[in-house]
């Protein structure tokens, strides 16, 4: 299998936490590039004409985007594993936390390509406002369902923890810590997994 993406991106991460923790990240072979929207890696678009990290090839020539899908697909190759978990209950919390997650990561991506990308005479202040404003109160949501969050080990708690490493590399004036102990503390015991770690952030 051949991960395509950067290691700078918090949804390549994600996957490659996920393939980690099923035990298969030895037969995925990372294959790093960069693209943005307005400059498409131009092998990423051949195979994926959304141009958009993380794709993925499968050992069959499958082709596989996005993260949500490359993650369930790694769970369901190996079986019985349950990032995804099969009690219904347990599912949606774990999908939940999961798009609670992936809304904070697309709304941080999207402050990244206002401030980074877009010309600095055409940035918009009120979408970056909206866009923290998404940010900080989906990081409250967690907060308040950080407790549930211990002694797991799903999408849902793979997604927040990625959020966190993300937020800590390309946001570290935001201080997300701030006002939510209770998901710094969960943060603080998972960052240490070694699918964490061998993952971080460079």
């Amino acid at each position: 299998m051949e991960l395509l993406g950067s290691a700078a991106s918090p949804f390549v991460r994600k996957v490659r936490v996920v393939a980690a923790e099923v035990g298969v990240d030895d037969r995925v072979v990372f294959r790093p590039l960069t693209s943005t929207p307005v400059d498409p890696n131009a092998d990423l678009a051949e195979v994926n004409p959304l141009a958009k990290m993380p794709t993925m090839k499968t050992a069959k020539g499958e082709i596989l985007y996005d993260s949500r899908v490359i993650c369930e697909y790694l769970d369901d190759t190996v079986g019985g594993v349950n990032i995804f978990p099969e009690p219904l209950e347990g599912r949606w919390q774990a999908l939940q936390e999961q798009a609670l997650g992936d809304g904070i990561l697309d709304a941080a991506v999207s402050i990244r390509y206002e401030r980074n990308i877009r010309p600095f005479e055409k940035r918009w202040e009120g979408w970056l406002e909206g866009q923290f404003g998404k940010l900080r109160r989906a990081l409250d949501k967690a907060e308040s369902q950080a407790e549930q969050l211990y002694d797991r080990v799903d999408i849902g708690v793979i997604t927040l923890a990625c959020v966190g490493g993300y937020l800590d590399f390309r946001f570290p004036d935001e201080n997300w810590r701030e006002g939510r102990k209770k998901l710094e503390t969960w943060y603080e015991v998972f960052s240490q997994r070694e699918s964490m770690i061998t993952t971080a952030h460079q």
